[in-house]
């Protein structure tokens, strides 16, 4: 029997796969309860906008206008209150005609530690720009050579002295927590005990009761007439401290990596340094990432501790700078969302080198 052709109705277009649309009907409206969930926090989530909006701008005063701020109490913030103590808050008690010198060393420090985040620097001159970094920085902050004004350590303060007791302690701490983690692993059993005693000891501890065994007990051990200066103690404290929580998410590193890989720098012939250095720290390191930039995040937010030791780094210098003013002082609110936003943007931009680092450290794994 002969077969008549009959031809058949074209197919509707298939649904798009990418873009914006594709991504909402996927991800916010693939169902009936989906949608409704997701209309439900979009105005929840409208509602606290519009009532954040009209308090922290519509209603908001810019100026540092102390009257307009008062009659505008209840209604709208005051960000007057930045404009008028941002220097102090910003700046700490460093005198104010020398504030140049604290924003350049600020601004060195921050611009190698960025360079020191991309491949392309990582050489045998990042070590020597390193010490020439802190070299100037402590130069620019205490003076006293070089024709600049001294000004004393107890003085410092605000975002200058946040950054540096993060960078600097950090910076030590580091190494430090690799050896610990080792020493950890050790089959020395002397080794092994000294380091698990130090990391069990610190970590038992908060850093508060660390930041005032060094700060005022510490000097009550001292022979007669030898004197640590408090920013001393203070970066040594806060090393020790990181470091032993840094030891033990190394250590946990170490402990994932399979061991087969050791035995294979065995079999090659490497010794134990040049194996943890070429095969085991690299592969270790990379799989800890995260964590170890929690530590990092969680530090730096923590320096808000050495207010206790008269050391006024961001959040110390807002209390300094409204707790003397007792006409700005009911606006404190606004000077802490302001200090907020600036630690929002650190811990942002670390965690977003963090994820860079982990996608770098993918690629090798990928089959």
């Amino acid at each position: 029997m002969q077969q008549i052709y009959q031809p058949i109705d074209a197919r509707p277009m298939p649904g798009l796969s990418t873009g914006v649309l594709a991504w909402l009907k996927t991800n916010l409206f693939s169902s009936t309860s989906n949608s409704i969930k997701t209309l439900i926090v979009a105005a929840l989530a409208l509602w606290a906008i519009y009532g954040a909006a009209g308090i922290g701008i519509a209603h908001a005063v810019f100026s540092a206008d102390l009257e307009a701020c008062n009659s505008m109490r209840g209604i709208g913030a005051c960000w007057g209150v930045i404009a008028e103590k941002g220097r102090l808050i910003v700046m700490g008690r460093y005198p104010d005609t020398e504030h140049w010198r604290p924003v350049i060393a600020t601004a060195l420090m921050l611009g190698v530690v960025g360079i020191s985040c991309m491949p392309r620097f990582w050489n045998r001159w990042l070590g020597p720009i390193w010490l020439a970094m802190l070299v100037v920085y402590f130069v620019l902050m205490r003076g006293g050579v070089l024709g600049l004004t001294r000004v004393d350590n107890d003085q410092w303060g605000g975002l200058p002295l946040t950054v540096m007791l993060t960078v600097v302690s950090m910076t030590m701490a580091f190494p430090l927590s690799i050896f610990v983690a080792l020493g950890r692993r050790s089959n020395m059993p002397a080794i092994k005990t000294l380091c698990t005693l130090y990391v069990e000891l610190i970590r038992g501890v908060p850093l508060i009761t660390v930041l005032f065994m060094a700060s005022f007990m510490l000097p009550l051990f001292m022979p007669d007439g030898v004197q640590i200066d408090v920013l001393i103690r203070v970066l040594v404290a806060i090393t020790l401290f990181s470091a032993a929580y840094m030891a033990e998410v190394v250590r946990g590193g170490l402990q994932a990596l399979p061991k087969g890989q050791t035995e294979a720098a065995a079999t090659l012939g490497l010794t134990y340094w040049q194996a943890q250095r070429k095969i085991v720290l690299p592969q270790a390191l990379s799989m800890v990432v995260p964590s170890l930039m929690n530590t990092f995040i969680g530090m730096f937010k923590d320096t808000s501790l050495v207010t206790i030791v008269s050391l006024y780094e961001l959040a110390g210098a807002v209390e300094l700078a409204l707790n003397a003013d007792a006409d700005w002082r009911p606006f404190k609110l606004e000077a802490y969302f302001f200090i907020a936003l600036i630690y929002f943007v650190f811990c942002f931009a670390m965690s977003r080198y963090s994820l860079w680092v982990e996608k770098r450290t993918a690629v090798s794994k990928v089959r």
